[in-house]
Parts: C-alpha cells; structure tokens; sequence
C-alpha cells in the first residue's frame, strides 16, 4: 500500500528511534517464537529422559529470554509514542500550513466539511494505522516470517502442507478489498455531506427560520443520515466478512494439521515433542495471520484518508509565494494595474487589458454595475488573485515577486464579507497587533461609530463573539471589521461595499471616516452607491471587465455616458436617517420606461402609492410561479434573479442592484413571477400594490392608457 511508503519515510528522520523501535521489534518476536519451540526441547530433552539438569538450563534461558522480551517491549512503546507523535504532529502542521498558502479558488473546492473531515475523521485513521496498526502490522508480519522459518527447522512436509492450505486464508480477503474500498470512500464522502449540512444550519439557523425552510434541510439531513447508515452496513459487513474468512481457513488448517501430524508421528517423521513444538508454534503464526486480516479493513480505511490528505497536499496555490520574496518598503508611493487581463476559470475573463496607475494620497473609487469587473480588479490589486496577463506592482514592484507579509502589513482589505474570530471584542480588533494601545483601539472603534454600542454592552469590549458573528448585527459586524483595519493603519486602505450592511446615518459617518482618512492613506473604494464616492478624487467606471471612463464626479456627469446614466437611476429617493422609511421624487418616476408619458402630476398621485419594505440578506421577496400583484423599486440594497431551468436547476440570471425595478408587469394584470428574487444584502424597497393602482386608474384612465402601450412596447 502506497501509505506505507510514506510512514517508512517520516520514520527515517528519526533514525535512533526506529533503530531502538525495530530492535524491540526483533526481541519480542523472536522470545514469541522461540518460546514454542522451547517445548521440543522440554519433551524430548527433560521431560522423556526425566533430566533434571536440562530442565534447569532451558528454564533458566526462558526466564531470561522473558526478562529481556519485557525491557524490550518498555522500550519499543517509548519510541513509538515519540515516533507516532512527531510523525503525527508533523502531517497535521504540514497539512494546515499548505492550506493556509491556498488560494479563494482551493476554498471554493472544497467546502467547510470536506476540509474539517480530512481534519478529524482522516486524520484520526492516519493516527491509528500510525499508532497501532502500522506497528501491528510489523510485528505480525516478522512474526510470520519467522515462526515459518521455526516450522521449516521442525519439519517441512507439515510446514509445506500448511502453506498450501493458508492460500485460503488470503483468497476471501483479496476478493473483498475492492468493496471495502468502495464502501469506505462512499462513507467518508456521506460524512463530509452531513458536516457540510451541519456547517450551513448553523451558519445560517436565522435565514432558515425566516424562510422556514427546516422542513428542506431537515429532509436533506435525513437523506444524507440515511447514506451514511447504508454505506456503514456496506461497510460493516465488508469488514466482518474478511475477518471471519480467515478464521474459518484456520479453523480448517487445524483439522489438517491434526491429521497430517498423526500421519507423520505414527511413521516416526517426527517426534511427539516436534509436533506439540509444530502445533503450538503454528497456532501463534496462525493467529498472527488472521490479526493481519483483521487488519486489513483498518489498512483500508487508513489508505483511503492517506489517499484525501494526499489529494489536498497536491493541491497547489495559485497565487505562490516567490522563491526569494522582495520586501515592500514601509511607505506607499503607487500602485499599477498594466494590461491586466483576468478570469476565474478559462470560459471568460471579467477583466481584459485593464490599465490604471493610483499614487500616494488619493482616493480612487470603482464603480460599475454588478458583474462589471470592480470587485475583481480590487481583490488583484490585494493579491488575492494573480493576473492571467499583465501586471500588478506596488512601488514598482511586481506583486508576484513581493513578500506577501510586507504586503499585508502596507496595505488592508475590508470586504462585505465580514468575518469575526469566536473571541472577545478586544482581541477580534488587536488581534496580530500587539503594537496596538488601548486607547489607539477605542479611538479607531469611535471612527468606525461602534464605541458608544460597545461600552453599552454589558461586557463592554470584553464581548464575546460567537458564529463568526452571527450574534451581532451586520452593521455592528461591518463596523468592527473598519476599526479593526483602521488599527491596522495601513498606507492602502481596499473597500470592497463596506457600507452596504450600513443604515444610512452609518453610512453617512463612514464616508465622512473615509474622507478624514485621505490625510495620511491612500484610499480604494468598490461600490454601487454613487452618492458615497461624489468627492473621490478620480472615478473609474467599469463595464464588462473594462474601464470605459474615468474622472472626478462632475467630469463623469458632463460625459453624459455610462456613470451619468446610473447616476440618474439612483438620485431621486428620500430615506429616513433609520432607513426605515422611503419615498420617490416625481422625477424619478416619469424616468422609469412603464411610466414614461404620464402627466406629473398624475405622477404625483402615484408617489404617494409606494410604501415602505425592508428586507434582511437572503430573504425572498418574490418567489417563481406564484401569484404577482406588486411592482418593486430598489432604493438600497443588492437582488439576483433566479430562474429554475430544467435538467440544471436554480440559474442566476441577473444581478439587480439600487434603482433597479420588477414586477411591473404585475400592475397591468394578475400573472404568475417568471423567476425568484432574493435579497443579496440588507435592502429598502418601494413597493406599489395593484389593487392601490387599479382605485387610481380607474379615476385617471389615461395613466392605464399609458402603461399598456409602454409595456406592450418593452414585450
């Protein structure tokens, strides 16, 4: 088995170990089989001839063989403990510093409980065969060897006769090996399902019970329990059939050996003495076979998580340390995109020959609609990716070639995704910052305006944090995660959507934080929400992975190209400083296509239909095939669209982001939804009903009027 090899080398490292280790091997193995044998020479030599002086010195030998065989065995238990434990320690460090070099790509392959299982279920198999079944395997195997030669010395017509009849004994076992593989990888592939199952309903417990979905996951959670009950019988049975066929060959070769050697004694080929020495030595390496077929399911299971520890290891970065990384100094002067072109997979590239130069002190935002290539030049700029062509330098430096420590420390990506550690508040922000003070942390808390909703909780920043943070809100989760850089004090500061979890008033202060901020750090901002960038010093605007425009907010206005156009789709709504509360200018209105032509003040009418919605991430708003009877406005917040398609299931289709709409045709007639919509962030949305709208058509025909000749249009 392949996994051998690898024990047999971690072992060599520790050569007076291994040496001490197979030597205690060698004596307790040797006393095993020499014991049996004693009693040849106990019969023949002391008892028949009744030699008192014999039966003295053979049991001197075996007292001092036993002496022996006992600080032998002290000794190889020592060994191997230090011999498992370091080989042990050393598969679980190497195994999780390779991950921690891996790539988003590497953790968007294998999910949370495919990796926690190679962590625990394989690791622990890994451990026994290392701790026990390896060495087992040793001495059995020597054990064999031996006691044959022992057999042969006795005599060789019986010996010859048991070997033929052993081939029974591996025939079964050798036939059962590809099932019990087969059972053991679909039972190890049913527990990473279950853990992955498990991981989901606990990070997302709240968005399964505001979209009362127990019923679904508890039903996958039972077909996944059943799985793992069929591939465990499969299993259980594969197992107990190889260990009970050996049994049942030795239970045969018994009867053999019984007759053989009365065959043998009653034609003096061997003495009465030689065939109890035969039998008893043949019982011991019997029962050393059949523990070699006992363990072989244990070698199984040990080789299969062999084999998916080794499938991880042999994954490599794809974005790698260089061999002689090169310091980045501790001051920023730029940072430079040349040529860079850009995809997840080889189907499509979401950036393509972008080129831009950002220097030291300015504040640079990206804006684009969803799916434009913003997100994506970001996460390069921070080396989260590498650049299929072209280049990404930060003071001349190509990134491929920088110390990935003095990148992280010159610069710090806050993303939408935030991630709390399950510890205290305090050592969630100092956390790797052990320069930090206690009074720089509350200062970076109170400009990110999570200070004062610190201190009143009652543990104050003593707080703990549990499910990554699924005990605070996303706002209060996004806010921690600002200080946290700000601590940092970085020379590049990457937003990536930080204010989208953000009440307004929140977001408000955030920008006023990132506007304070430009003083002493360069500043990156990714975001939809324009009015949050209008004093950046430059704006690119991307579109299907390139930038189409750039310049300050006027100079994008004055344009009149794609920023100006998602500009006017996003001005014209009033929230509340809670964000609670939305209404829409006529303006606004008479811009939307099913709306065009109307009168303003019939338009004005309409506004005072739209009332208020919020919505929490991951909350369905409308779902396909039921009833439709509103039409929606996006005044904050992120949607996708999803259609079911058959043979493949839910597809996104679209990505809907503020200021888009839905569901008008809802207001014309009562159809079902074509597809689902799904909140993507916390979000505030206008919604008309089409009952409110048919009362006020039916005083004003004409908005009717107006309304069927657009959509039919647009149809």
């Amino acid at each position: 088995m392949p996994f051998i090899k690898t024990i047999l080398r971690h072992f060599a490292q520790y050569k007076l170990l291994s040496a001490i280790f197979i030597g205690s091997i060698f004596i307790e193995i040797a006393y095993s089989v020499a014991s049996p044998l004693s009693l040849k020479y106990l019969v023949d030599e002391a008892f028949m001839p009744k030699d008192l002086h014999a039966f003295i010195f053979i049991l001197s030998v075996l007292l001092s063989g036993g002496l022996l065989n006992i600080c032998a065995s002290a000794f190889g238990d020592y060994s191997l403990g230090k011999l498992s434990g370091e080989m042990i320690r050393k598969m679980r460090s190497e195994l999780f510093d390779h991950m921690q070099k891996q790539s988003l790509r590497f953790y968007q392959r294998f999910k949370v409980g495919d990796l926690v299982t190679r962590f625990a279920a394989d690791m622990g198999a890994m451990e026994k065969v290392v701790r026990i079944s390896y060495p087992f395997l040793m001495k059995e195997t020597l054990s064999v060897t031996l006691g044959l030669v022992m057999l042969f010395s006795i005599n060789w017509k019986l010996t010859l006769a048991m070997l033929a009849g052993s081939s029974l004994m591996f025939i079964g076992p050798k036939l059962l090996q590809g099932r019990a593989e087969a059972a053991n990888t679909g039972y190890k592939e049913a527990q990473e399902h279950f853990a992955n199952t498990i991981d989901e309903m606990v990070k997302g417990h709240k968005t399964i019970k505001g979209l009362h979905l127990q019923g679904s996951i508890r039903d996958r959670a039972r077909k996944q329990i059943n799985e793992l009950l069929t591939f465990g019988f499969k299993l259980h049975m594969a197992g107990a059939l190889i260990e009970r066929l050996p049994l049942t060959a030795l239970l045969i070769l018994n009867g053999i050996m019984i007759g053989f050697g009365g065959y043998l004694i009653f034609n003096d080929d061997i003495t009465v003495g030689g065939f109890m020495a035969f039998f008893t030595l043949f019982l011991s390496v019997g029962q050393s076979v059949t523990n070699l077929s006992v363990l072989i399911p244990n070698l199984i299971d040990s080789s299969i998580s062999f084999r998916r520890v080794k499938e991880i290891l042999e994954q490599q970065p794809d974005v790698p340390d260089a061999e002689n990384p090169v310091p980045l100094s501790s001051s920023f002067t730029s940072i430079q995109m040349d040529r860079v072109t850009f995809g997840y997979n080889d189907e499509a590239n979401q950036l393509k020959e972008v080129s831009m130069r950002i220097t030291e002190g300015m504040y640079v935002a990206f804006v684009g609609p969803s799916g434009s290539g913003k997100s994506t030049a970001l996460q390069l700029l921070s080396r989260l990716y590498d650049p299929n062509q072209g280049a990404i330098s930060i003071n001349d430096c190509d990134l491929r070639q920088a110390s990935e420590a003095s990148l992280r420390k010159l610069s710090t990506l806050v993303t939408q995704d935030t991630f709390l550690f399950n510890a205290s508040i305090r050592d969630n922000l100092l956390i790797n910052n052990e320069a930090a003070t206690e009074a720089e942390m509350i200062e970076a808390a109170k400009q990110a305006r999570i200070h004062d909703t610190i201190v009143n909780w009652s543990d104050g920043y003593d707080t703990q944090i549990h499910h990554e943070g699924g005990s605070l809100s996303g706002g209060e989760r996004q806010r921690l995660s600002i200080a946290r850089a700000l601590l940092r004090k970085p020379k590049l500061l990457l937003l990536d959507e930080v204010t989208s979890a953000l009440d307004p008033a929140t977001e408000a202060d955030i920008n006023e934080l990132i506007g304070q901020s430009r003083k002493d750090k360069t500043i990156i901002s990714v975001t939809h929400r324009l009015a949050s960038v209008v004093h950046a010093d430059v704006i690119y605007v991307f579109k299907d992975g390139q930038i189409i425009e750039s310049g300050t907010h006027q100079e994008l206005l004055d344009q009149k190209g794609e920023y100006a156009n998602l500009w006017e789709k996003q001005i014209g709504f009033h929230l509340s400083h809670d964000g609670l509360h939305a209404t829409v200018d006529v303006n606004r209105l008479a811009k939307l296509p099913f709306f065009q032509g109307i009168e303003p003040a019939l338009l004005s009418d309409i506004a005072t239909l739209f009332s208020t919605e919020t919505c929490k991430e991951g909350e369905v708003i409308v779902r396909e095939g039921e009833e439709g009877n509103k039409c929606y406005i996006i005044v904050r917040g992120k949607f996708e669209i999803v259609k079911n398609i058959p043979d493949k299931g839910e597809i996104r289709v679209a990505v809907l982001q503020d200021g888009d709409h839905f569901g008008e045709i809802a207001l014309l007639r009562n159809t079902l939804r074509n597809a689902t919509v799904k909140a993507l962030s916390p979000a505030v949305l206008l919604s008309v009903r089409r009952e409110a709208f048919h009362q006020l058509t039916a005083e004003y025909p004409q908005i009717l009027q107006t309304l069927q000749q657009t959509l039919l249009s647009r149809m």
